[in-house]
């Protein structure tokens, strides 16, 4: 049986940037910024346990929700993503955290004067006539089931409200600062995942969460992600001596179902399962019905 630790997290964090104690456990770092679909920070310190015991700089290219980056709190990062209203949510927490702030409270006022249901419907309306971070901040937060989806032909953004209340300026404000804290050391770009991994050197460490083909249709981009476009560009990071490790479907159904994907010969070294709980977009689908029989479990893979 395979026994997993944390102490690769560890010899990567500073102690200016992310303190954590040197001795006894470790309190899992659990404090989400956002809501998204396939966010990783409960499964974060047990995929960090798969990373190599040293690398140079951490690559994100389908950044997110950032679960996995804020867990692991790096030295030096290139966090990127391909959709602009989600970048601009971490350059703004990263350049000026007290705008992030206040852009979060204004939209949150709008619940006492319109009430939740109109309040939110106005900012999805900005948010649809204008893409934008500030608006795109809220919707995560305040969507039914933190499922932020997005019609195929125009990018509009369909979730309706959510039906519990989106957290208060001040609990927000103080995720803002443990985040900003935990980002210090990453720049964030507004990039296609390929050109980000053309910029990983030898010894660099990329962690790649793409959209998954199987279940994730509804997220931007999702419709025309290719995947063998990242196998590609994972072949090339491979062969400049780059560590790769992909997350990416895995069983489905509490295991009676294993997604087909066709995974190039030669490519990773080794793969394992990690058990992901029960599907948040089946969640939202199934409008709170009961989830036993939808456990899933990812699939790791790894080319070292």
């Amino acid at each position: 049986m395979l026994v997993l630790t944390n102490n690769h997290q560890l010899e990567l964090l500073t102690d200016d940037i992310a303190p954590v104690p040197k001795l006894g456990k470790i309190k899992p770092f659990r404090t989400q910024l956002l809501k998204w679909i396939g966010n990783k920070q409960q499964q974060a310190d047990l995929i960090i346990s798969f990373f190599p015991k040293q690398f140079n700089t951490y690559f994100e290219p389908f950044l997110g929700s950032g679960g996995v980056l804020g867990v692991l709190a790096p030295k030096k990062a290139v966090a990127s993503d391909t959709f602009a209203p989600l970048i601009q949510i971490w350059q703004t927490l990263h350049n000026h955290k007290e705008l992030l702030k206040k852009q979060y409270a204004e939209r949150y006022a709008l619940i006492a004067q319109l009430g939740k249901k109109t309040a939110y419907e106005s900012v999805r309306a900005n948010y649809n006539r204008i893409p934008n971070g500030a608006d795109l901040l809220y919707l995560c937060r305040a969507c039914y089931g933190g499922v932020v989806r997005f019609r195929k032909n125009d990018g509009y953004m369909s979730t309706p409200v959510g039906i519990h209340d989106p957290i208060t300026p001040d609990s927000f404000n103080k995720r803002v600062d443990i985040w900003h804290i935990r980002t210090q050391g990453a720049c964030f770009l507004h990039l296609d995942f390929a050109e980000a991994m053309k910029q990983a050197k030898e010894g660099d460490l990329v962690y790649c969460d793409p959209p998954y083909s199987d279940s994730q249709a509804i997220l931007y981009g999702a419709q025309t992600f290719s995947l063998q476009r990242l196998f590609n560009s994972i072949a090339a990071c491979k062969a400049r001596g780059v560590f790769v490790v992909l997350s990416i479907d895995g069983t489905k159904y509490s295991g009676r179902k294993l997604c087909n994907i066709a995974i190039p010969n030669g490519l990773f070294e080794r793969e394992a399962f990690i058990n992901v709980g029960r599907s948040m977009l089946k969640r939202f689908q199934m409008d709170g019905k009961s989830l036993e029989n939808h456990e899933v479990r990812d699939r790791l893979l790894l080319t070292f």
